[in-house]
């Protein structure tokens, strides 16, 4: 690095977009609340190292990022160590979910119960994802759209301040396989860049297309890459879908590469020249050729007219009806004649559909460049994100001590935090150990597993709840709960240390130390010692309270208190410590094996953590918010 540069300062924004085809970097500063646009730099992959927008080789990815790099801060007079990325809309998933609960009375609806509505939606929503993928397959979440809300059957465009009892929310939420995000960071690691800001390309691409103010009316984005159209869907103010397609400007190039024999490279360039009265290429044989522009895009029409038709099927999908205008973005738009089949395919007005451009000047600007070429609606897009602070992932949120990867705009919680980055709700809330369950000499005993270890969760150092909403600057600490041990017992254990005579488990001799299942039968052979009247247990309850927990002493003092309602009597603990209400999960009765909802936990009718501590009386609440 030459002496002179300077390191990146926290207003220099600095966005790569990694397309199938090319890298193309932005750099610019915010000026007068638009982009400056100060400097421009692209190159395309040496060889196919992208396939569909998804990384494939790594490492030639990264070389090319590294150049660009290089490149644009050669131009800044600066090091670049600070870079916006988007990722592609490849396997993306969208899905919808529906949750309902059931406050215990008619109360005014505040933000912690609408965010624990809006969660159990989401989390239906993946509930239906994961019946289809592999259980082992992670995926980010996004974002998430609120389809409606109803509130005691009565349809809401909002619920915030209003009373009620019966609440019902429908999503339209968005996933990402992790595999897609893990290796957009491990390239940019590769190039020597800590990733400020990620979002997903067609939120970029919507940002510096359709500025906020026209997304009452409904709009669609159509990102037209070499690998896949990315779409996005807006309307009443809010984005309200995304998909994508396969099918994009690459199979253009192909159709021209089987029909002339020629090299990929080639063909992209001829594609470009459809305009041209005559084309002079060379074929694989190495003879030289010439075709007219006319002749090239007859050959094109039937792949782009099924291009435009997969377009027009995915926005008609998703949306339900062509929509009021559309936009044409990416290289792929530029092909001449297919923004006219695009509307041919909607059956729209063509006025209707225009190439992407006409708008970045509300949001960015260049004294050198020229803006206006659909191919930047991407990388200008994340640049403009970041810098305007359009979407929530331009904030820099920590978890666990590095930049958390974020999606979706608007308010986060706690717990969209988390699910963005790959945890689930087991994380939060641990599983109990399996109990054993066995009889010894005809009298049945059951042992507990022990309580999960419960999660660590804080935001900027205090204790929070996964309902809490997050802010730009904030720093999450994290550590997922560990389930607890499976209750072992060996029949020494049972029949007391002073025991000396033989056992058969289940009919069979078996060693005194044997460890035993649930469902064993276990039959001493020498009758134990008598024991003292007192301490003979009454019940088997009684008896599981004397070989869990020891003999009783005076510091164990029991605590009585509700659960759901009903009655319940904790045993003093062993070491006279207090209990918190992860004790109780255990006893609640919700099979967190299965759990795909949010929990509601709460302590004399306020909300809390699973580390509040219970006292006498208290009137604990541990269910799934119905």
């Amino acid at each position: 690095m030459p002496q002179e540069w300077k390191k990146q300062d926290h207003g220099l924004i600095y966005a790569l977009d990694i397309g199938t085809r090319s890298i193309i970097g932005v750099a610019g500063r915010v000026s007068d609340e638009r982009l400056e646009v100060l400097a421009i730099e692209k190159e395309e992959h040496g060889r196919r190292a992208m396939l569909d927008g998804q990384i494939e080789d790594i490492d030639q990815v990264a070389k090319v990022a590294r150049r660009v790099t290089e490149r644009m801060e050669a131009k800044l007079g600066c090091k670049l160590s600070r870079v916006c990325v988007a990722a592609a809309g490849r396997a993306l998933r969208t899905e919808r979910g529906h949750y309902a609960m059931e406050l215990p009375q008619v109360q005014r609806i505040g933000s912690d119960i609408i965010s624990q509505l809006e969660s159990g939606a989401v989390s239906d929503a993946e509930s239906h994802l994961a019946d289809e993928q592999d259980p082992q397959r992670r995926s980010y979440l996004v974002g998430y759209t609120v389809s409606g809300y109803l509130l005691d059957r009565y349809p809401l465009a909002t619920l915030k301040d209003h009373n009620g009892q019966q609440l019902e929310a429908e999503v339209v939420a968005t996933f990402l396989p992790s595999e897609v995000v893990e290796s957009l960071y491990t390239v940019m690691e590769a190039a020597g860049l800590e990733v400020a800001s990620l979002t997903l390309e067609p939120i970029a691409a919507l940002n510096a297309v359709i500025p906020s103010d026209l997304r009452l009316l409904n709009l669609v984005l159509a990102d037209i890459g070499a690998g896949t159209t990315d779409i996005a869907i807006c309307r009443d103010g809010a984005v309200v879908g995304y998909t994508m397609a396969t099918t994009a400007g690459d199979e253009i190039t192909e159709t021209l590469m089987r029909r002339y024999l020629i090299d990929f490279a080639t063909a992209e360039r001829m594609k470009m020249q459809v305009g041209e009265e005559s084309v002079s290429y060379r074929d694989v044989l190495g003879l030289e050729q010439s075709v007219t522009g006319t002749e090239i895009q007859a050959t094109l029409q039937g792949a782009a007219k099924t291009l435009a038709q997969e377009i027009a099927q995915r926005v008609t999908g998703i949306n339900g009806a062509p929509p009021s205008a559309m936009f044409l973005a990416g290289g792929g738009s530029k092909l001449l004649g297919l923004r006219d089949l695009v509307a041919e395919a909607l059956d729209m007005d063509q006025r209707r559909v225009a190439l992407a451009g006409n708008n970045y000047d509300i949001s960015a600007f260049s004294r050198e460049y020229e803006l206006n070429d659909p191919e930047y609606a991407t990388p200008l897009g994340i640049a403009v994100s970041a810098g305007l602070g359009l979407i929530s992932d331009s904030y820099r949120i920590m978890l666990n001590g590095k930049p958390a990867k974020l999606f979706r705009s608007g308010t986060l919680t706690v717990l969209d935090l988390l699910m963005m980055n790959g945890y689930t709700s087991a994380d939060l809330v641990g599983r109990t150990g399996r109990s054993l369950s066995v009889t010894v000499d005809g009298q049945r005993m059951t042992f507990r597993g022990e309580s999960a270890a419960p999660c660590v969760l804080r935001r900027n150092g205090e204790e929070t709840a996964p309902s809490a909403l997050v802010f730009a600057g904030d720093a999450i600490e994290f550590v997922p709960a560990v389930p607890g041990a499976s209750a072992q017992r060996t029949p020494l254990d049972l029949l007391g240390v002073d025991y000396t005579g033989g056992v058969l488990i289940n009919g069979r001799p078996a060693a005194l130390d044997t460890l035993l299942r649930s469902g064993d039968q276990v039959v001493s052979t020498v009758n134990a010692p008598p024991q003292e009247e007192s301490g003979a247990p009454e019940s088997a309850q009684e008896s599981w309270e004397s070989s869990e927990d020891g003999p009783k002493a005076a510091a164990r003092r029991p605590v009585f208190l509700y659960l759901n309602g009903e009655p319940l009597v904790l045993p003093g603990k062993s070491d006279g410590g207090a209990y918190f209400l992860m004790d109780l999960l255990d006893r609640s009765g919700i099979d967190f094996e299965t759990l795909n909802a949010p929990l509601v936990l709460q302590v004399n009718g306020m909300d809390c953590a699973f580390t509040q501590e219970l006292r006498n009386n208290d009137q604990v609440v541990i269910r799934r918010g119905q």
